[in-house]
């Protein structure tokens, strides 16, 4: 790779390992240390498909140098990377939700009624429109398709720095989410308001069906088994479904046309997010406010970065007096 920014992003590319060490480290420990356990045919293959792709990336550098695409690089490797990281934080969250803190269900909702936010009043006007309550569902359900889409965009148009930054801030942003999430646990909306989620018929509770049971489960000790496809999230607040939206809007902005999709269905996303009863309307405010500082931290680290890579680089007029290659 010859281009400037491409050389930088790979630089950053190995930078975004570290918090996929770190994460990965943290959920060995507690499968080590604690009666856990993680299904391994579900996990080793998504491991290993998401190492597959990191390692062509890397043979294709290896072998071409210089004359290697850093549009394969980045999209292959990055993609790697975003599967791992989901591998990781998933059973990570569910850990981190087995902690003996209590639920934050009724401080939650206060907050909301404090706001003005009533979340049955917010149910109960999406539940009286359907063809809303199907929309909002089908936006909340907009979470996973980017996260192989932005590395193909961002590798495709040119825009390396971009991606490894957003991936940085991605990782930084799930670090923080599931660390605050175990000092706040929450079931969510129905929950704090003593709802069965037949009330709202025409509103998709599955995912807050699915976080309902689990996260009984988990306090209960009843759940040990983790098993990667079956986990259906137990992250209240804050919520990461607005906190990717964030992310993902950002990371798409500069590309023309795409841009502008992304951020009015990433929209989309975050109105949905206090609907369908798994996250109260702080929850939205704290994944907004979580992607908000991942970002300005990515973002201060990248400049930080880019001084210190120029402050060693030496200027070629000087190189032939100091004995070096011009």
């Amino acid at each position: 790779m010859v281009d400037t920014d491409a050389k930088t992003a790979w630089q950053l590319f190995h930078v975004n390992w570290l918090p996929i060490i770190v994460m990965g480290g943290l959920l060995a420990l507690a499968i080590l240390l604690t009666d856990f356990t993680l299904e391994p045919i579900a996990f080793g293959v998504t491991t290993a498909i998401a190492m597959s792709l990191v390692a062509i990336a890397y043979r294709h550098w290896l072998i071409r140098d210089e004359l290697a695409d850093p549009k394969l690089i980045f999209s292959l490797g990055t993609i790697g990377q975003v599967i791992l990281v989901c591998a990781i934080v998933g059973p990570l969250s569910y850990v981190a939700c087995a902690s003996e803190w209590p639920l934050q269900d009724h401080a939650l909702l206060a907050i909301d009624r404090a706001l003005g936010m009533d979340p049955e009043a917010i149910a109960r006007f999406v539940n009286d429109h359907p063809w809303l309550a199907l929309v909002l569902s089908r936006g909340y359900g907009l979470i996973k398709w980017p996260l192989l889409l932005i590395p193909i965009v961002l590798s495709l148009t040119g825009r390396f720095v971009r991606l490894q930054t957003f991936m940085l801030a991605m990782s930084l942003a799930l670090a923080v989410t599931i660390a605050i999430s175990a000092f706040v646990p929450a079931i969510g909306t129905f929950y704090g308001l003593h709802l069965p989620a037949a009330h709202f018929p025409n509103v998709n509770t599955s995912i807050y069906a699915g976080q309902l049971r689990d996260i009984l489960a988990l306090r209960d000790g009843s759940l040990h088994e983790l098993e990667l496809l079956k986990l259906s999230g137990v992250v209240s607040f804050p919520s990461f479904h607005a906190a990717s939206a964030v992310l993902y809007m950002w990371a798409l902005w500069p590309v023309r046309w795409v841009g502008g999709i992304a951020a009015a269905l990433n929209l989309l996303m975050i109105a949905a997010t206090p609907v369908i009863g798994a996250h109260y309307m702080v929850d939205v405010f704290g994944g907004i406010a979580v992607a908000a500082a991942s970002i300005w931290a990515v973002n201060r680290y990248l400049e930080w970065f880019s001084r210190s890579q120029a402050a060693t680089q030496i200027s070629p007029v000087l190189q032939p007096s100091l004995g070096m290659k011009s």
